[in-house]
């Protein structure tokens, strides 16, 4: 079930009105009630839901309930690369004087649920909430980490959903000039289908050579970039679709990252394969590295790691930290490097290193 439901999430990047049932389908991971999703900044500027909890997310958000208390504060705050629960944010009766709780969840039979946010580079933050019953307790750590696997797909397809505030793109050009963000559409073979202006001027990174190809000066993002699309033409769900792509000339880096095109958001771009989008690293609306890790499909521990590697930290100091074994850390570093493309400890600090954080 969870690959069909992937490939329906990155659907959902271009054609929004497919969110409510995918949001259903996503909560019945944690037996949960209903999903929602929401854009804000700082207000609710949109919403959906699944069709069962669509009236509750209405009240949700009309209501003013969404900033009322410390539940979504904490759970944007925590900057935490997964899934939360209430009993990850709260100590043994502290919820029984939140707002939300107190007045308002607990009085619909509503009591715990799940709930990830992610910090996107439009300085909007996108939010999806699974609700779960008084009844069901909260979700046990193995529900968790099965949501956390679908995560760095649902921050690839935030970014497409954000940018297109909820609405469907009509056409190809409708959808890239919305996105704001250096784009093409290529199919299997690479070869360019639609780009915008802002991915043409980008001589330094970009070669166009001829029959509507190109490729990526930086050898090995390029190299990245076709095995992801060669994994997408099969199906698989699996590989790196987020990594670092440097400027051939300045150096700086930007994050490239791959989104299938799956399903009807092929009637938008038809015959094509995928949407590679390159967000900047080094410049004030770039991406928060919270969402540039849950693009490389991180693990939290890997996030954790990577965070401290960013920070100046050693591996003994990452160890003492988080209570494991050096060699574990060592491991994980390996998985980050793997992740992100990175041949070393000190590509990751310059990567990670140059994003900054959203201003304003």
């Amino acid at each position: 079930m969870e690959a069909e439901l992937i490939d329906r999430i990155y659907e959902c990047g271009f054609v929004p009105e497919l969110w409510p049932q995918v949001l259903r389908d996503t909560s019945k991971i944690s037996e949960s009630a209903g999903g929602s999703l929401f854009v804000t900044n700082p207000e609710v500027t949109a919403w959906t839901a699944s069709k069962n909890t669509r009236d509750i997310a209405g009240r949700f958000v009309a209501d003013g309930w969404y900033w009322r208390g410390r539940v979504m504060s904490l759970i944007h705050k925590s900057r935490h690369p997964g899934f939360l629960r209430e009993v990850d944010l709260f100590l043994p009766g502290e919820l029984d004087e939140e707002p939300i709780f107190r007045d308002s969840w607990r009085k619909m039979g509503l009591g715990w649920g799940a709930a990830t946010a992610f910090a996107l580079p439009t300085g909007e933050t996108l939010a999806i909430v699974l609700s779960r019953t008084i009844a069901q307790g909260p979700a046990d750590a193995a529900t968790i980490q099965r949501l956390d696997m679908l995560r760095p797909h649902l921050a690839r397809t935030a970014v497409m959903a954000a940018r297109l505030h909820l609405e469907r793109a009509q056409a190809a050009s409708q959808a890239l000039a919305a996105l704001g963000l250096a784009a093409l559409v290529l199919d299997e073979a690479g070869k360019v289908l639609a780009a915008n202006a802002l991915v043409e001027g980008m001589a330094n990174l970009v070669h166009w050579r001829s029959a509507d190809r190109v490729t990526l000066k930086d050898r090995r993002a390029d190299e990245m970039l076709t095995e992801a699309l060669a994994r997408i033409a099969l199906n698989d769900n699996g590989g790196v679709r987020s990594f670092p792509v440097r400027d051939a000339v300045t150096d700086a880096l930007m994050v490239g990252h791959v989104v299938p095109i799956r399903y009807s958001a092929r009637d938008i771009f038809a015959r094509s394969t995928a949407v590679f989008v390159l967000m900047p690293v080094a410049a004030p609306t770039s991406p928060p590295v919270e969402l540039v890790m849950s693009l490389f499909d991180l693990t939290p521990a890997e996030a954790r790691v990577a965070r401290g590697l960013a920070a100046g930290k050693t591996v003994d100091d990452l160890a003492g930290d988080n209570g494991v074994s050096p060699n574990t850390v060592r491991v994980q570093v390996r998985g980050v490097l793997e992740k992100t493309g990175c041949q070393r400890q000190t590509d990751v600090v310059a990567l990670l290193g140059g994003i900054s954080p959203i201003r304003g």
